[in-house]
């Protein structure tokens, strides 16, 4: 497989003096699962954040599809094949759900020429098979949601957005234990149709469980990294101690 994104030696932070990421180096791979795993501040979202143009890096590269895209304004990286879904909701409340699922798609059509009309009511409709949950909730305001019903919401726009690469972060925090096992489905599936999926959650077991590779990160460094196989047995001791947790 080869690497969609790269990160070399970035540093970033939300001050000029204070850095949250420090030399940090990833890569993704086309159609696999990346883990990214570390205590909370342990600069996770701020990765997301990086790469998505929201904190632009003070130094170091990031890389996609063999581009230089470091600091890339947010706004301009859906036409490229990225897409981020974040721990917080992006609906807006007051729009139905047809509209807040519609409303990237068009715009991308609109700017760039594609995707085409028939295109659009074409992923529309196989996005509704994919998520049938949704096909009563269409005229709803996304407000009204539930919070598991809103998540369905974010995955099913980034379904029809067609990205090459997901970034997904904390997408089962709050959510009831049977809305969490569909988002790790949702996930599967994303990787299954070869999106390259970074990925970040609490649930340390289930992360390093469907991941092909896992980065541990502490304090802004990428302190261990590994295939999953790495991590299936008794971690090491320090990494017990990073992550806080027993196994």
């Amino acid at each position: 497989m080869s690497a969609v994104l790269a990160l070399d030696d970035v540093t970033a932070g939300y001050s000029v003096d204070i850095d949250v990421l420090r030399h940090l180096s990833l890569t993704v791979e086309a159609g696999s699962i990346t883990g990214l795993i570390g205590l909370n501040g342990a600069g996770k979202s701020t990765v997301m954040k990086a790469i998505c143009g929201f904190v632009p890096p003070k130094a170091g590269h990031v890389v996609y599809e063999g581009a230089d895209i470091t600091g890339l304004p947010p706004h301009k990286l859906s036409a490229r094949g990225i897409w981020y879904i974040p721990q917080e909701s992006s609906l807006f409340p007051f729009m139905t759900v047809t509209e807040n699922l519609r409303l990237p798609l068009e715009s991308l059509s609109r700017a760039t020429g594609t995707p085409a009309r028939n295109e659009i009511e074409r992923r529309f409709e196989a996005m509704l098979d994919k998520f049938p949950a949704l096909r009563p909730k269409l005229r709803a305001q996304a407000g009204d949601l539930s919070g598991g019903q809103q998540k369905m919401v974010e995955f099913a726009k980034a379904w029809l957005m067609r990205p090459r690469l997901c970034l997904i972060d904390e997408p089962s925090i709050g959510l009831a234990p049977k809305i969490v096992e569909e988002v790790f489905e949702w996930i599967r599936l994303f990787a299954s149709e070869q999106m390259a999926i970074l990925l970040v959650d609490h649930n340390v077991r289930r992360v390093i469980a469907m991941s092909h590779r896992i980065y541990v990160l502490s304090l802004g460094e990428i302190t261990a990294s590994g295939a999953s196989a790495d991590f299936a047995g008794d971690l090491h001791e320090q990494v017990k101690q990073w992550l806080g947790i027993n196994f």
